[in-house]
């Protein structure tokens, strides 16, 4: 009889011990399945836009609360001393949206295809860090890109591969080509000269300092003016074309300079919150092409009577 007892208090002792395990591991076993990552609801967005709406994954850091926050993708398509910067600068004050700057200006990134699109895909999967990347959840991201630095040379790749990632096009042209040739003319000199107190600036944050490099004055060449304002256009619908397929708006500097809603079309087609942009960039090239050519009348001469004539006498003010 003792015996039986004690076999049936080991045996009630031996279940409550396994009753208690399984009831462990289904405990375990729910919580992990608590802790799965849901995706990310479907955004409340047209059917044309799904392919220009993507959700980075860095490989440098976690999005956290920001992983379900929607990114577009975009490039700045322009042209030295076409207003690129002073944009750039008006985007990047934007709290959700980082540009990250001329970076294929560095030669070895543009060397080839394969380089290009390894640095498009750092920029776009948020891995490339630098003064534009924002505390803020980005809604937009992107780089600014001239036409020289690998654009033109490898086209037919970089629209299909806009096309396959979702990529928006701004393109930002002057329609004043004298007024850039002068600012090209006189940035030229500076890298040189280096007017203010030894160093060179391609962009300046003071009128004072923006005096001080306006007080050059390039000598234009006016018998190579047409044919160099002629090649610029023809660079410029070259560039046109080869993007057309893609995704794309087209602003001109004198247009934002005069117009500040072109900077509200921007944000709408970037799909961001609407913000009042500034920039603490300042002209430097200011009132009339007369004050800032050395022999201005040869290029009045060259000039006059032609398709060109109007950029004698464009002026605007920022």
């Amino acid at each position: 009889m003792v015996v039986l007892l004690f076999v049936m208090v080991c045996g009630v002792y031996i279940c409550s011990i396994c009753l208690r395990q399984i009831s462990t591991g289904s405990t375990a076993d729910f919580l992990n399945i608590g802790v799965i990552q849901k995706p990310c609801p479907e955004p409340n967005i047209e059917p044309w836009e799904i392919p220009y709406v993507h959700y980075p994954n860095p490989k440098t850091y976690s999005r956290a609360e920001c992983a379900c926050n929607p990114v577009r993708y975009f490039a700045i398509m322009s042209m030295q001393r076409s207003g690129s910067g002073w944009f750039e600068t008006l985007l990047n004050n934007h709290t959700n949206i980082s540009s990250n700057g001329e970076i294929f200006s560095v030669k070895v990134r543009r060397s080839n295809v394969t380089t290009i699109f390894e640095t498009l895909d750092k920029i776009y999967n948020l891995d490339w860090l630098s003064s534009a990347s924002k505390n803020e959840c980005t809604a937009a991201v992107g780089l600014k890109w001239m036409l020289n630095q690998g654009l033109m040379q490898h086209h037919k790749e970089i629209v299909e591969y806009f096309n396959t990632r979702g990529v928006s096009v701004i393109f930002l042209f002057r329609r004043n080509l004298l007024r850039r040739m002068i600012s090209i003319l006189a940035n030229s000199y500076d890298r040189d000269a280096k007017l203010l107190n030894g160093t060179h600036k391609s962009h300046v944050h003071s009128p004072h300092e923006a005096e001080i490099l306006a007080s050059y004055k390039p000598v234009i060449n006016a018998t190579l003016l047409i044919p160099n304002l002629r090649q610029v256009e023809e660079t410029t619908k070259k560039a046109l074309d080869y993007f057309k397929s893609t995704r794309h708006i087209i602003l001109y500097y004198e247009d934002v300079v005069k117009n500040r809603t072109k900077l509200l079309e921007v944000q709408e087609f970037l799909n961001v919150p609407r913000r009042e942009l500034r920039s603490r960039q300042v002209k430097i090239h200011k009132g009339s092409s007369f004050n800032h050519i050395q022999n201005w009348d040869a290029v009045y001469k060259a000039l006059n009577g032609t398709q060109y004539e109007s950029y004698l006498h464009g002026d605007y003010r920022k």
